[in-house]
């Protein structure tokens, strides 16, 4: 886990905490200007009275800049959302489910950079959010997490619906803290906002005992300030970085790896100056997608385990490798001892935890992925000599291009769908999933050309993101296009989130890519398991655009492929949350694919291929 820091105490009780903590972004709130690196505007000038602990959260969150919360009502949490009431600045979307309310401001905090807010009661509202908090935890995601809890002299007890939601989520989040004292409460709030928004982000929480939110205060908060201790680096060592910039200008086969801190750090911009100034080809992590425009003659596409088979050949070849922002995970290296052999790698990460966690680092260069790419750039002696590896990156896109097969007396293809969908909408569009076959072929088949259009559980691996996510992200961009791929099985996870889409008359569509089993466990059956198919397939499914009926949004079946671009079009020109069932060729596989541990250089274009490996 990314975590360095963690702790359940106060930020003024801490003694070196800023030497531990994670860290991603370096964001600088302004006591005056309330301007931060994210562009988020806090809240007013004017201090406001407050006369609960109650007040003093929401009046924190507001002066945070918070707009939208997402939540479920509870006993223990009751005096917040009754602060709540009389809030002109906060809008409060009510889930049908607690870890749907995490899903939902996860997917919030991608889209807009500032951390999406979650609230539940104590006991079971909690520890329902703790899916979508680990998810945002392994994807540095900011959010805030606000928990009810039983009365202090209660605590330890077993009281109804107690649980000890610090001890369940330390290992989860950045920073969580008890909050025993009205006076705290604001400030408390405050820098877990800050905490979860400052540095490398991610999730924090506030545990909110009932009589400390009902307890009478007048503390009102301040702008949320992260403790004194926490100094996340901003500039690598000048040093280290004319060594790395001096090894990228004399390499022959140099490779640009952007991976989630680059937008996280908002670097996009920077990578892809970088990138066409000195003509480096550039691959993307799965969280890294839309950093760099997949249409840029640059572009090696995407990669690890699904990426594409120019992409992987790019890393296995490569002699010096950039990488920004990325943490090495498994599903993008394979086996470490054949991940990029022959390369150095110059590693630029603001999370010190991260380098040479898994891939030792040549060049460590700790620090904000903005600065130190303006670093690099100023330290370049010149651009490298690598016409003929241009050459041969070109020569493999030509060898290994992402395709399919689609005869037309076999079902729809879930690819087409895809690259249908993605043709007739516009660039900025935003585009979620779940986890399993669809995700992969959403990431494969869509042209990624803006960050923060991709909204997905990357390193958690979550069923049932889809439909809540889909809703967060709506909400913090109702002028963008929003579309969510989802699977049968993950939708079934948390369907129940159509009720809320139809509700607040979200206009999003949702495309179940319908195979009537859980995919991608069923391919792996069929791949490592010799066919063993154990529960992996549904004898029966229900009918998913009936569903959507039921719940008041437009359903639509798709079967035919000469059906998919009107099915598409009645789905966007619906005014409100559409579900498109396509009913999917149930053998399709995601190819290309690394096995597990693999080397990237070996990579399967079907299943004749993956017998082979």
């Amino acid at each position: 886990m990314f975590m360095s820091e963690r702790a359940s105490v106060r930020p003024d009780e801490q003694d070196d905490a800023a030497d531990e903590t994670s860290a991603d972004v370096e964001t600088e709130a302004g006591a005056e200007t309330g301007e931060t690196d994210h562009g988020v505007q806090t809240g007013t000038e004017t201090e406001e009275s407050v006369q609960t602990g109650a007040e003093a959260a929401v009046a924190a969150l507001e002066r945070a800049g918070a707009e939208h919360l997402f939540g479920v009502q509870g006993g223990a949490i009751m005096p917040v959302y009754d602060a709540l009431y009389d809030s002109d600045e906060l809008t409060h979307i009510t889930m049908a489910h607690e870890q749907g309310a995490a899903h939902a401001a996860d997917a919030y905090g991608i889209v807009t950079g500032k951390p999406g807010v979650c609230l539940a009661t104590s006991g079971p509202g909690a520890t329902n959010l703790v899916t979508g908090i680990a998810d945002a935890g392994m994807d540095s995601d900011p959010l805030i997490a606000l928990t009810g809890q039983v009365p202090t002299e209660f605590v330890g007890n077993d009281a109804f619906q107690e649980t000890d939601t610090i001890g369940v989520t330390q290992p989860i989040t950045k920073y969580n803290f008890f909050s025993d004292d009205a006076d705290r409460v604001g400030e408390d709030v405050g820098t877990a906002w800050a905490l979860a928004n400052e540095g490398r982000q991610g999730p924090t929480l506030v545990d909110l005992p009932k009589d400390i939110t009902q307890e009478e205060t007048d503390e009102a908060p301040e702008y949320p300030e992260t403790p004194d201790t926490y100094e996340p680096p901003t500039e690598a060592d000048e040093v280290i970085v004319r060594e790395a910039a001096k090894a990228i200008a004399n390499a022959e086969r140099p490779l640009l790896l952007a991976g989630g801190g680059v937008i996280k750090g908002e670097a996009s911009d920077d990578l892809r100056r970088f990138a066409r100034e000195y003509d480096v080809p550039v691959v993307t992590t799965m969280p890294g997608t839309g950093s760099f425009p997949e249409d840029d003659p640059l572009s090696m596409g995407i990669v690890g385990m699904h990426g594409t088979g120019y992409g992987n050949l790019a890393i296995s070849n490569c002699d010096v490798m950039l990488a920004v922002g990325t943490r090495f995970d498994d599903r993008l290296t394979g086996d470490i001892e054949t991940f990029a052999p022959d390369a150095e790698i110059a590693h630029v990460d603001i999370d010190p935890a991260e380098i040479s966690k898994n891939v030792e680092a040549d060049y460590p260069l700790i620090g904000d992925a903005a600065r130190v790419l303006g670093q690099l750039d100023d330290a370049m002696p010149g651009t490298p000599d690598a016409e003929d590896w241009l050459e041969q990156c070109d020569t493999w896109k030509e060898e290994y291009p992402l395709d399919y097969e689609a005869p037309e007396d076999e079902p729809l293809k879930p690819q087409y769908v895809v690259e249908t969908y993605d043709e007739v909408t516009p660039d900025d569009t935003i585009v979620c999933a779940g986890v399993g076959q669809h995700q992969m072929w959403a990431w494969q088949y869509w042209t990624w050309t803006e960050p923060r259009t991709w909204v997905t559980s990357h390193g958690l691996g979550t069923m049932g993101y889809a439909v809540p996510s889909a809703i967060g992200a709506k909400i913090a961009a109702p002028d963008q296009e929003v579309v969510s791929f989802d699977g049968d099985g993950s939708f079934l996870m948390t369907a129940q989130g159509l009720s809320v889409a139809v509700r607040e008359n979200l206009d999003l569509v949702i495309v179940v890519l319908n195979n009537e089993a859980v995919g991608m466990v069923r391919q792996w059956q069929d791949g490592f398991y010799g066919g063993r198919r154990m529960a992996s397939e549904y004898p029966w499914i229900p009918e998913f655009d009936k569903i959507a009926e039921a719940f008041g949004a437009k359903g639509f079946r798709l079967e035919e492929t000469d059906e998919v671009e009107e099915t598409i079009q009645a789905a966007r020109e619906y005014d409100g949350p559409a579900v498109i069932d396509a009913i999917i060729d149930p053998g399709e596989n995601v190819y290309p694919m690394v096995p597990s541990g693999g080397d990237n250089a070996k990579f399967a274009l079907n299943e004749r291929h993956l017998e082979g490996l």
